[in-house]
């Protein structure tokens, strides 16, 4: 008996938490929907005018598709190296592994002010500041380590007599991966595509440091923060949470439906 009541007192705990973490996002999209111009109650009225006035703004629309572009290569870029460093920790042995790993996972656990810092002082030698390959950049360097984490879990599942079959039955390293490893690891890389596309949609400070004229949007949001509070915010960031949370739910989608699959 005592365990269910602690049971029930550490979810009522949990669910009380996450409302409190979660309350400063509802509102934001409780009020980008008032008519009123600041936020307050009561409310005074439903109103859309909000996100009519960011879709005729040229500066948001061009920030937003931005960062549409961005994140859909830096999806690609970022899951195309997670793979090949996740593949490399699975299949090889060598001197110097642990250090090379260490070095693909070390950008997330990096400050993200540092980062973008560095990337400032090393993209001003190579002339890639205020571009978008700058923001590209720096963006792949963050989001690698998430792909490379989701495959390698999905590759740890994978039986490495799998390969050696495939060989012994003739084919070549490339036929194999092609055949074997590639169609295994689909819904982690799925996945990892949706992931970085969220993080690099979401991501502020690197594309700040970087970006130059070519604001993303986050980088807008903070501009029009500088001047006076718009409730024009309250709607962008509720496009961006909309849009973040959904790649997300569909990265976990993918990956707990392949298990439910695979379920005995």
């Amino acid at each position: 008996m005592r365990g269910v009541w602690t049971d029930r007192l550490l979810g009522g705990v949990t669910i009380v938490v996450f409302l409190f973490i979660l309350a400063p996002v509802a509102s934001i999209i409780v009020f980008s929907f008032n008519a009123d111009r600041y936020p307050s109650l009561p409310w005074g009225g439903f109103s859309l005018d909000w996100y009519r006035a960011i879709l005729t703004d040229e500066t948001v629309r061009r920030g937003f598709g931005r960062s549409l572009q961005v994140a859909a290569i830096v999806s690609v870029l970022a899951t195309f190296i997670g793979f090949a460093t996740a593949y490399v920790d699975y299949r090889f042995r060598f001197t110097g592994k642990l250090a090379f790993l260490a070095l693909a996972a070390l950008p997330p656990t990096v400050p993200v002010l540092i980062l973008g810092l560095a990337m400032l002082s090393f993209f001003s030698l190579i002339d890639l500041v205020g571009t978008l390959t700058g923001v590209i950049a720096g963006h792949v360097v963050l989001c690698s380590p998430f792909a490379m984490a989701l495959i390698r879990m999905r590759l740890a599942e994978m039986s490495p007599d799998l390969e050696g079959a495939a060989w012994n039955l003739g084919a070549t390293r490339w036929s194999c991966m092609r055949s074997v490893v590639l169609p295994f690891c689909k819904p982690a890389i799925f996945s990892a595509l949706a992931i970085t596309a969220a993080v690099s949609f979401d991501e502020f400070m690197i594309a700040w440091f970087v970006s130059g004229l070519n604001e993303t949007l986050p980088v807008r949001i903070l501009a029009m923060l500088q001047g006076q509070v718009s409730p024009r915010i309250n709607a962008i960031g509720t496009i961006v949470f909309v849009i973040t949370i959904a790649l997300v739910f569909l990265a976990q989608f993918l990956t707990t439906r392949k298990a439910d699959k695979e379920a005995p």
